[in-house]
């Protein structure tokens, strides 16, 4: 499932040194290039974080930026942006990031089932690490593949 939703186009890395919210907006970028998304997303991911959002902190240096389909999904997408250095969410070292996700969910069912598969991937201690140290945005793709192929 988020091999077909995780396409190399959607992944990229930044040797910059950005703020929370250019790393949200970064990592959403291939997602409104692509007309999956709204500029209204973007907003609404940003604006849900203000508002006290590290809850999408997953932990491990992990982040999945979302807010709700009404807020301008158009297509169920998945896009990732590593990053050098750690981005804070809210500036709070206690939330410092440096892997960056952006989900777009255009309905429940595509939600659950993307969910399910990230949290999978992501609770793999090995494969998180791989993520952190891929090259380029076929090796994800490849990683990500052979994570799923092995289940």
């Amino acid at each position: 499932m988020l091999s077909r939703l995780l396409p190399e186009r959607n992944i990229h890395f930044t040797s910059s040194t950005l703020t929370w919210r250019e790393a949200i907006t970064q990592v959403a970028a291939p997602l409104l290039e692509a007309g999956d998304i709204t500029p209204e997303y973007i907003r609404a991911m940003l604006d849900s974080v203000e508002a006290g959002g590290t809850y999408i902190d997953l932990g491990h240096g992990i982040a999945l930026a979302h807010a709700r389909p009404e807020h301008g999904v158009v297509r169920t997408g998945i896009a990732m942006l590593r990053l050098a250095e750690p981005a804070a969410l809210l500036d709070q070292p206690e939330h410092a990031v440096d892997l960056y996700f952006c989900f777009a969910a255009a309905d429940a069912d595509a939600h659950m089932r993307a969910m399910a598969s990230l949290a999978r991937i992501l609770s793999d201690a090995d494969t998180r690490q791989a993520l952190r140290d891929a090259a380029s945005a076929v090796e994800v793709v490849e990683l990500i593949t052979e994570f799923e192929e092995s289940e």
